[in-house]
């Protein structure tokens, strides 16, 4: 018999959100994770709030607004606003966030208001130092063996923005700039002044950018350490040894992978001050020769250490791609240093689920 195309409403309803979402859907052990660390980053949610305690009105629980932020990077959601209208009518981000079917979504302006009040307090480095924790206590990092490297971050600025330090071209057109020479000296955005002018090669424009760093450890390519910087000539070099400087144990000796732009002396001399054994890939082309000699390649790992090395580009991929970071619709070296480590706490939380699913 032919079944009747009505629709009627119900007046109550006891389905529960749970009940939507597949017992093996991979939010779910994320959404596990992510319960644990805000559970124990509560004083730093109560601290954020601290100054607003003599009254006004209940302010969207922080909870429910990182993991929001967390869904806009997991499902490569473009802004804010389409985030919160697919938090509208989508069961499976409700139920991720935290929201009943019948709670209202707050406006998008919320991510605004409360994102430099996160920056403020290290919310999104907390969370980021969560998932390293899940790493070590679940055994997947070796603590000895890191890769680092770094990657330019198109700013959210256009060329058009690039003008002359000393308003000496204010009444220039603004695209009225070919033939002449540019440089970060002289020039600067007026939309993003924290950006700088870079270019990946003699064949690449020279683009309004900053730098993404991150030290990955060898035994399963997990992030241990993320960093944003603005796009100098060194800041790859310096950026690595803060990093490898941050994460080293007193006492414990390790080695680091890195390519052929980390061979240098200063470079070099500087892992080996702070007692780290530089695997760097030799750049025998380079003016003076490679900083690197026999007596770190002759050995067994460093030839490991140059293999495993590439597992750090999968990083990258993964945060151009599903991640925001191909052109950061942030400005401000702050705001790009926050997208760029919740991209990277996005990407350990995916890893470490995989590894779970494949057993290890």
């Amino acid at each position: 018999m032919r079944g009747s195309d009505g629709y009627n409403e119900s007046l109550f309803s006891t389905v529960k959100l749970e009940e939507f979402v597949p017992a093996n859907h991979p939010l779910r052990p994320i959404r596990t994770w992510m319960n644990e660390s805000l559970a124990k980053m509560d004083e730093r949610f109560s601290a954020m709030y601290e100054a607003d305690v003599k009254g006004g009105r209940p302010s969207i629980a922080p909870e429910k607004l990182v993991r929001a932020m967390l869904l806009q990077v997991l499902y490569s959601v473009r802004s804010e606003r389409q985030l919160v209208e697919q938090i509208n009518y989508n069961l499976l981000f409700r139920w991720f966030v935290g929201l009943s079917i019948e709670d209202a979504v707050w406006n998008h302006s919320v991510f605004s208001k409360n994102r430099d009040r996160m920056i403020q307090h290290d919310v999104v480095i907390e969370l980021f130092n969560a998932t390293v924790d899940m790493a070590k206590a679940r055994d997947l990092l070796s603590g000895e063996h890191f890769s680092v490297d770094g990657t330019q971050i198109k700013a959210w600025a256009g060329h058009k923005s690039v003008r002359r330090k000393d308003v000496s071209d204010d009444d220039r057109d603004s695209e009225d700039w070919r033939g002449e020479r540019r440089s970060n000296e002289t020039q600067a955005s007026r939309t993003d002044p924290d950006s700088q002018l870079y270019r990946k090669s003699s064949a690449a424009p020279a683009l309004p950018s900053f730098f993404g760093h991150i030290a990955t450890d060898n035994r399963h390519g997990l992030v241990v350490n993320v960093q944003t910087t603005k796009a100098t000539g060194t800041a790859k070099r310096d950026a690595a040894a803060t990093m490898l400087d941050e994460i080293k144990v007193r006492g414990q000796h390790i080695t680091v992978g890195a390519d052929k732009a980390y061979d240098t002396r200063g470079f070099v001399r500087a892992c080996r001050d702070i007692d780290v054994t530089p695997h760097v890939a030799q750049n025998v082309t380079r003016i003076g020769g490679s900083a690197i000699d026999g007596r770190t390649t002759r050995h067994i790992g460093y030839e490991i250490s140059q293999r495993k090395r590439k597992c750090i580009e999968p990083c990258f991929g993964w945060a151009k791609t599903v991640g925001p970071m191909r052109q950061v619709m942030a400005r401000g070296l702050d705001r790009v240093n926050h997208a760029f480590t919740l991209t990277m706490a996005a990407y350990n939380l995916t890893r470490l689920r995989n590894l779970a699913a494949s057993g290890v």
